[in-house]
């Protein structure tokens, strides 16, 4: 499990969605000029519920190393999920008042955990074709074989 590339890919991304569910996305400045953090899944539920249907996607493609046609489908599904939230994200760090707004480094995780997806799903692709490729050249030798 742990020597293919994909089980790393999807690793660092299962741990930036779980370093991601304990920080802060940004912190907001009141009337007073008093700042307070606020943390993204409970001021924005919505957040949360995909954050939530992302880990579960990412940590399910980590755990079917066996079965690659899924690991691979599951990488990508949680891929495209994880470009959506960087988008929501955007939208909220472009319409946000920046003098009011000051985001974190960690809106930049859902896109590298989109990144990280996509390589795995590569990965588990390269290894579908190399096992095809090895079961194409074992059947050939077997029909080799009863000829002879």
């Amino acid at each position: 499990m742990w020597q293919r590339i994909q089980t790393l890919y999807l690793a660092i991304s299962v741990v930036l969605l779980f370093i991601l569910c304990f920080s802060d996305l940004y912190t907001v400045l009141d009337a007073d000029g008093m700042q307070y953090v606020t943390y993204w899944q409970f001021r924005k539920p919505y957040f949360g519920i995909l954050l939530g249907i992302l880990i579960a996607m990412t940590v399910l493609a980590l755990v079917t190393f066996k079965v690659r046609i899924l690991q691979m489908r599951l990488a990508t599904l949680s891929g495209l999920v994880a470009l959506g939230m960087t988008g929501w994200l955007a939208y909220y760090y472009f319409t946000m008042p920046k003098d009011v707004v000051t985001f974190k480094w960690t809106i930049i995780f859902p896109l590298i955990v989109a990144i990280c997806n996509f390589l795995a799903a590569r990965g588990c692709f390269q290894d579908q074709l190399m096992v095809e490729s090895a079961y194409r050249v074992r059947e050939s030798r077997k029909r080799d074989r009863k000829k002879k």
